[in-house]
């Protein structure tokens, strides 16, 4: 079952963008797919976020369908 992760980076130019959150088996996975999309840069601080008591397939919510569209 895939976890979602919350990130703080600082992008290669510099830029610091908080909260970001993606889905992943596990932690690794998860920075995989940040790195895809932010080469190189630099993870700050990475946790994970708790589960929704009604599961992915619960309602969704504003972040729920960003993430189905920005998913890889």
């Amino acid at each position: 079952m895939a976890e979602k992760y919350q990130f703080r980076i600082r992008t290669r130019s510099g830029v610091l963008v908080e909260n970001l959150s993606l889905f992943g088996r596990d932690e690794t996975e998860a920075k995989e797919k940040l790195c895809r999309m932010y080469r190189d840069c630099e993870v700050l601080q990475c946790r994970v976020l708790p589960s929704s008591p009604l599961g992915r397939n619960g309602h969704l919510n504003y972040e729920d369908v960003v993430d189905l569209i920005t998913a890889p």
